[in-house]
């Protein structure tokens, strides 16, 4: 047997097979572990927000360096950020097994909560208004509607829908700082324009001209006119522009930009991205810890995650071993069998990384920040049939380069696609 197959099995984070221990000792696959973990995160809040009633329940926490802004701003983060990254996981049709009855349930509720967000009328309606940071989190919820049109919008009623409009449109009030913000506003814009919506074609147009200007080469992107070393080349910027260019092509829009070209160059930076983020991932299951908003905690992964659901991995990267590698990440995270240590007494996410860690928390960190965790969970909006989930787990770089195997090399990626104006 290879040593890295062997360090493999005795750091028990990942088994030779696909199949781990449950609460019960029974073996359960990667699959119905990511499964039942993502569904203890969204249970407390869709369940209650479904009702109107997140606001009343939700236990609440603030960084301890917070910035006096109202606490109220948690629902919506709560609530964007989850469904962010479980909307393509509700995407999946239904069948007959115990996942899909979980998937129905949350489905269920996540409809009645949208409508909820956006009624004046109801106990559960969401911060939209008098501060800038809305703009953050309705582009995650609009980033949900993007990665589950069919399933999460279509099916809302018109009254919900223009109600939508109406709240997207009015945050054109806020001046988004030069940062990551300008894709939110792209993301938001983007997304009108898919859904038939009078959007705004300048704040999309110029936050992809600033996002080509911050690109620094390799899959990272500068947030703004400075590079910072940490992960919004995870958070935000991968994910939200490809997401923009892909809404600004199913729009069938015509501008200056060619879209097709951009999507194509971004998502070359993107899989770049995604071998830089797998090589993060120890043998032990731990990745490098810097940067500001570290509690987002799975978000870190999410362009890896997003390139297996998307389908467009690197040749580098098989699907068994990037399975191996996020499950190793979520076990050594939030243990196997799942356990609370990430979780408060009422069952909502709490601040920390790897447990109840407050001091880790920004100015602006409150404990509905921290669902931007599922972001890390995209995979599960492919089937459970697919190699994906499917394939042999098999050790990740960092696997073999410490057990003295051979892996591949790591080289400098160029763009190769070059865009210009078209009128």
């Amino acid at each position: 047997m290879k040593k890295s197959v062997i360090i493999l099995c005795a750091i028990l984070l990942i088994p030779a097979a696909t199949f781990a221990k449950g609460k019960k000792g029974e073996e359960i696959s990667d699959r119905t572990y990511w499964c039942e973990l993502l569904y203890k995160m969204a249970e407390p809040v869709l369940a209650n927000m479904s009702e109107g009633k997140l606001q009343q329940n939700m236990l609440v926490e603030v960084s301890p360096s917070w910035d006096g802004r109202s606490k109220r701003v948690t629902y919506m983060e709560t609530f964007g950020r989850l469904m962010a990254g479980l909307a393509p996981w509700l995407a999946l049709p239904d069948d007959d097994t115990t996942e899909s009855t979980q998937r129905e349930q949350l489905r269920g509720w996540a409809l009645k909560a949208y409508a909820n967000a956006v009624d004046p009328d109801s106990p559960d309606y969401l911060l939209w208004r008098g501060h800038g940071q809305a703009l953050v989190d309705a582009a995650y919820i609009a980033e949900s509607f993007l990665r589950a049109y069919n399933t999460l919008w279509t099916p809302l009623d018109s009254v919900t829908k223009q109600r939508y409009f109406k709240e997207f449109q009015q945050l054109r009030r806020i001046d988004p700082p030069y940062t990551n913000w300008l894709l939110f506003s792209s993301v938001i814009e983007s997304f009108l324009a898919k859904a038939g919506a009078e959007y705004d074609e300048y704040r999309i147009n110029s936050a992809i001209r600033k996002v080509e200007e911050w690109y620094t080469g390799d899959g990272w992107y500068a947030d703004g006119p400075s590079f910072a070393f940490d992960y919004y080349s995870s958070y935000v910027f991968h994910p939200m522009y490809l997401e923009t260019l892909q809404a600004m092509k199913d729009a069938k829009a015509h501008t200056r930009i060619d879209y097709d070209k951009y999507y194509d160059r971004a998502l070359k930076r993107a899989q770049k991205f995604s071998i830089v983020l797998e090589r993060f991932i120890a043998p032990d299951g731990t990745f490098p810890v810097f940067g500001r908003s570290i509690p987002y905690r799975l978000a870190t992964m999410q362009p890896l995650a997003l390139m297996a659901w998307y389908e467009k991995l690197p040749s580098d990267l098989s699907n068994g071993q990037v399975r191996a590698a996020l499950t190793a990440v979520m076990k050594r995270m939030y243990g196997m069998p799942v356990d609370n240590r990430n979780f408060n007494e009422k069952g909502y996410l709490t601040i920390g990384f790897c447990g109840k860690q407050s001091s880790v928390a920004d100015w602006y960190t409150n404990n509905g920040s921290l669902y931007m965790t599922s972001l890390g969970f995209l995979p599960l909006g492919l089937p459970a049939g697919h190699p994906f989930w499917t394939d042999a787990a098999q050790p990740w770089t960092s696997v073999k380069a410490w057990g003295g195997e051979d892996f591949p090399k790591d080289h400098h990626w160029k763009d190769d696609i070059t865009t210009r104006d078209l009128f």
